[in-house]
């Protein structure tokens, strides 16, 4: 058998090196700056890279996404899709493929994983209720059924967020009500509020976690739940605020999860009105309504509290503006294309991305110039959804 030379060892040493490159050690990476968008027309959805502002891969297969949102695991490595069709779909965005999928119900809105990373949590319209999966298999772990009054009828579960102390609340929006379901111990504890107030059609839970608030379509006003204090149980806020008694056309519901929360400062879409309305967050009493372009859908705050963005629903919704809160009023008015849906900050928010649904576009601009940077094509794009929600409460 021949002596090797070192120069010979040396040799294969480097070629077996550049066979490992070749075979894709290059592709190793983190998920810190990476983020899913849903493209509703073809059930597929792109993962994107945030720093390089392109597209990295389509995954298909996903069903209707026509009201699709999406949670992280907690090392943001999967996506769980949550389906109008009732799929629930883990996506490996580093791998670019379906890990998982599951038809769990008739037609679901949306989704929450649970402090621990765990639990997924699908909130249902058919039916009504919500259903509790395993993380890692996507098995079943529990059915709660959102069944109530005297006749045993099942509601619409809308608003659903996931909570500190590992737990989750959503709303009923046929029978008035909010349930705060504890998994913290070797069973599920269910407590439930009444009479909060006619239809809540969505809710949100502050950034801190403590406060837990739906918005009421059939009626005006709030719900706040202070999920530091549930004992003291569900309080209404804002009476004159929401569609009550001035029956005006809502052309799409505004998202309560979109809501601004600054240090000071709560900014929501007004429901049925061409208005902003900003809340003092100590309070919880109006400050100041400023007047905008259409029907607020979105109101976002950029990371730094700085600015807030707003998107508008039809026939309005060509236009986004932008509110200083400072000065608490409109900077900038930008016209990103038809049918804008989502916006999207980058994790420190020099950047955020826009979807144009029937643009067929995502727009990216810069949130001190304002100057857009570049576009990327996509079949029908509306939900954008960055990892760094992995880390956030309520997202």
């Amino acid at each position: 058998m021949p002596v090797l030379s070192m120069n010979n060892i040396k040799s294969i040493t480097l070629l077996a090196f550049t066979i490992v490159l070749l075979n894709g050690c290059t592709t190793v990476r983190g998920t810190g700056d990476l983020g899913v968008v849903i493209e509703r027309a073809t059930g597929s959805v792109q993962v994107v890279d945030t720093t390089q502002r392109t597209s990295l891969k389509q995954v298909n297969g996903l069903g209707d996404l026509s009201h699709a949102s999406i949670v992280y695991s907690r090392d943001a490595r999967y996506a769980y899709v949550f389906g109008r069709d009732g799929g629930l779909t883990k996506v490996d965005i580093l791998k670019g493929e379906i890990s998982k999928r599951v038809i769990q119900g008739g037609n679901s809105i949306g989704g929450a994983i649970s402090q621990d990373g765990k639990l997924v949590a699908v909130s249902n319209y058919t039916p009504g209720g919500v259903k509790v999966f395993d993380a890692n298999t996507l098995e079943l772990v529990d059915d709660i059924p959102a069944i109530y009054g005297k006749d045993n009828q099942q509601s619409k579960t809308v608003g659903l967020v996931d909570a500190p102390g590992q737990r989750f609340v959503f709303s009923l929006y046929d029978a008035g009500e909010i349930w705060l379901v504890d998994y913290s111990g070797a069973k599920a504890q269910i407590t439930k509020y009444k009479d909060i107030g006619l239809q809540p059609y969505d809710g949100l839970i502050t950034p801190d976690g403590r406060y837990y608030i739906a918005g009421l379509f059939g009626e005006d006003g709030l719900a706040l739940l202070d999920l530091w204090h549930p004992e003291k149980g569900v309080k209404r806020i804002l009476n004159d605020y929401g569609r009550g008694t001035q029956k005006m056309p809502v052309y799409k519901m505004p998202h309560l999860e979109g809501w601004a929360m600054t240090d000071d400062y709560a900014f929501f879409p007004a429901v049925g009105r061409n208005e902003v309305l900003v809340m003092d967050r100590r309070n919880w009493k109006q400050v100041k309504k400023i007047s905008v372009h259409g029907q607020p859908v979105f109101v976002m705050a950029r990371p730094d509290g700085r600015q807030v963005w707003v998107n508008y629903a039809f026939p309005d919704n060509d236009t986004v503006q932008v509110i200083d809160t400072d000065k608490l009023k409109i900077v900038k008015t930008l016209k990103p294309g038809k049918a804008v849906l989502h916006m999207e900050f980058t994790p420190r928010g020099e950047h955020v991305w826009i979807s144009a649904r029937d643009a067929g576009k995502v727009t990216i601009y810069d949130t001190d110039s304002f100057n857009a940077l570049t576009s990327l094509p996509m079949a029908k794009p509306s939900g954008i959804f960055f990892t760094n929600r992995a880390h956030q409460i309520g997202l």
